[in-house]
């Protein structure tokens, strides 16, 4: 019987032919010949000492010691290393115009933990955040995600100094959603001192590049005289604008306008119709202020069980105002059966989310034993926060 011959010897020359199981054979990459052929030192030779052979000529377990020792080496990454190689590969996609995004794909995160496991693939914000550090080229609407992220920590740590000076980036290049934001920040505080004049007119800067939010902002501080002169007629104009765009924050502001006569006359009627037509499109505020014409009779026929269902859908969508309106409902029995048990929870509900109507309702359940047993002290820690905070006066009976 012939024994086979192994892979080995594809990689040498018989130098005699014959049966010999042990030939004399030359290696085909080298000058190296064995006068007695045997395959494991041949072997040998290829993995070791042939500085021409193939890889295809090496053994498994001489390519895998190899590996091994390579990643070995690879597996250490200082942080300097780190860095450059991250700033690299941001100047590198963004030369190929090749979108941050990239790195996130999951292939090419395979990719990198095979070529360099040591080496910590950024994600797509640190990625920006370095293009936007490194090149002032970057698409305005990038810096504007980029912003997004940091204010509200997404994917980067929460930095709101940050995300300031970011809107403002985007916003000096015309982005109309940054010129918005960089209001927000100025109104709120965010990452820059309040001031409510700059918010304004940029504000008025996005509104005239026709932003919807900004009109309806900017109808906000005509109403309340925020950063400029009250005016509200221009007010309801800027509302209605918005709301002929559909922007279901305005179209409730407009019917608030008409019911309390801002800046036109009042039409508690037309303000009801108003109110309707943004509570079927899903508009929290509008179903609670729907439930408060039906309870009250504005616009519309006095009707307290459709009140009541209205402030509990709002409620359900955790509304505050209909949590402690459906409270009161439960407490006095409008529209429902009374259960004052179910009215302590709700106003400790809206308590807990810091409502002053419901602390102001929960102190008196406490005082008087409404849903729940009497704690006077309990009940006067209540009244003591709420003093505390200005919201009432302490009178000493």
């Amino acid at each position: 019987m012939v024994r086979r011959k192994g892979p080995v010897w594809e990689h040498f020359n018989s130098v005699n032919s014959g049966n010999d199981p042990h030939p004399h054979v030359h290696c085909k990459y080298c000058s190296k010949d064995f006068q007695r052929a045997v395959p494991e030192r041949m072997q040998a030779h290829l993995d070791k000492k042939c500085p021409r052979a193939p890889n295809n000529a090496k053994s498994k377990f001489s390519q895998q010691n190899t590996s091994s020792i390579i990643d070995d080496f690879r597996d250490h990454i200082s942080e300097e290393e780190q860095k450059s190689l991250e700033i690299l590969l941001s100047k590198a996609l963004y030369s190929a115009e090749v979108s941050s995004s990239f790195v996130d794909n999951p292939l090419v995160i395979q990719f990198f933990q095979r070529l360099r496991p040591s080496f910590k693939l950024p994600n797509r914000e640190v990625i920006n955040i370095i293009q936007t550090n490194d090149n002032d080229q970057l698409k305005s609407s990038d810096i504007h995600h980029l912003a997004y992220c940091c204010r509200y920590g997404i994917g980067t740590e929460k930095n709101e100094i940050k995300a300031f000076e970011l809107y403002k980036k985007a916003a000096d290049k015309g982005h109309v959603d940054s010129i918005y934001n960089l209001g927000e920040c100025y109104y709120n505080g965010i990452g820059i001192e309040k001031n409510k004049s700059k918010a304004f007119e940029l504000y008025k800067d996005a509104a005239e590049k026709g932003y919807i939010k900004s009109i309806h902002q900017l109808g906000n501080c005509y109403q309340h005289g925020v950063g400029t002169k009250k005016d509200e007629v221009k007010a309801f104009e800027l509302y209605k604008k918005a709301a002929e765009m559909d922007h279901l924050n305005s179209i409730h502001d407009l019917a608030y306008c008409y019911q309390h006569e801002i800046g036109i006359k009042k039409d508690e009627f037309k303000a009801f119709k108003i109110y309707e037509e943004a509570a079927k499109k899903g508009y929290v505020k509008s179903i609670h202020q729907l439930g408060y014409c039906y309870q009250y009779g504005i616009g519309t026929e006095k009707n307290e069980v459709k009140a009541f269902e209205l402030y509990k859908e709002a409620a359900e969508k955790c509304d505050i105002d209909s949590i402690y309106m459906l409270g009161n409902c439960y407490q006095y029995g409008i529209g429902t059966e009374k259960s004052n048990i179910k009215a302590f929870g709700l106003y400790k509900t809206a308590a807990e989310k810091g409502d002053i109507g419901s602390k102001f309702k929960l102190g008196e359940c406490y005082y008087n034993g409404i849903g729940i047993e009497k704690n006077k002290i309990k009940a006067i820690e209540l009244y003591k926060e709420l003093v505390e905070n200005g919201y009432i006066e302490w009178k000493k009976n």
